[in-house]
């Protein structure tokens, strides 16, 4: 049911775009080292260090940081609490690519940048729209996947709510520093921040709030029949946008990641991810 409602989704987002703008740490120091010995240590301009690269500084450690929410289906848990999803599954298959493992943290997605700037996390990876404010507080990787935030209202009241002029007067609730509220500042809703899409959805169904704006994968995968938000439905498109990958300004890991996007897409394996969660359609080729 999931994938249906996603492949469904995935078309009506394909309309609304074209609506709408139509090795090891230490193999790695070694090498730097011989490198620095050949070309000379005589001056500190000579020297060649890793002290500044995060690429280095992951291997160093072991381990990738990921900075998440609970948002299915690009990060939620299983049965097991293991982390799932597809950018679950793409973050531990680049881990793995440069020797390490992906360590989940979930954090405040209003406070992502200070996350990342302080350190506690090594990137940003959860369905993260590629927005001027995090474009500029970031290196990001190539976008890769379509999104769109989208209005869910109550089931039996969607056909009062069919347009942007029939919403304004409602009461919204959105995640605290995302898209959705960007999107609702933007077109003067009223609003109020929720921790994270899912507490938005709970603020509809509660009947706390008179609609949320999500975004539009999140909504196949949880909003309508088959799921646990079965009484709610989504209508209204306010925009086209596309997820990409945070890391901190000036990190090697972000063309990294980039590089990987393009072997995993050239090999098949991004798309048989994309698959087993249901959003192929909104997948953007890697090249």
């Amino acid at each position: 049911m999931m994938k249906k409602k996603l492949a469904a989704l995935g078309m009506a987002l394909t309309m609304s775009l074209s609506l709408f703008g139509c090795g090891s740490g230490n193999a790695t120091t070694e090498a730097a080292t011989e490198a620095a010995t050949a070309a000379g240590n005589d001056s500190a301009s000579t020297e060649v260090s890793t002290e500044g690269s995060d690429l280095a500084k992951v291997k160093e450690k072991g381990k990738l940081v990921v900075g998440i929410t609970d948002f299915e289906p690009m990060d939620y848990k299983d049965e097991n609490g293991n982390w799932i999803g597809f950018d679950a599954d793409m973050a531990v298959a680049f881990a793995n690519s440069i020797g390490v493992e992906a360590e989940f943290v979930e954090i405040d997605w209003d406070n992502k940048i200070l996350e990342l700037d302080s350190g506690n996390i090594d990137c940003v990876w959860n369905g993260m729209t590629l927005t001027d404010e995090v474009k500029s507080a970031m290196d990001c990787s190539n976008p890769y996947c379509n999104n769109a935030q989208i209005v869910i209202v109550p089931a039996d009241k969607a056909d009062q709510y069919q347009t942007e002029d029939s919403v304004k007067d409602l009461s919204f609730a959105v995640e605290a520093g995302s898209a959705g509220e960007s999107e609702a500042q933007a077109h003067g809703f009223k609003c109020t921040p929720v921790q994270n899409q899912a507490g938005a959805l709970m603020e509809v169904k509660s009947g706390t709030s008179d609609a949320a704006i999500i975004d539009s994968l999140m909504a196949a995968a949880m909003v309508g029949e088959g799921t646990s938000y079965a009484d709610l439905t989504y209508t209204v498109g306010l925009n086209s946008e596309e997820y990409g990958v945070g890391f901190r300004k000036g990190s090697d890991l972000a063309q990294e990641l980039n590089n990987f996007f393009v072997s995993s897409y050239a090999d098949g394996s991004m798309q048989k991810t994309a698959e087993k969660y249901g959003v192929q359609a909104a997948l953007i080729e890697q090249k």
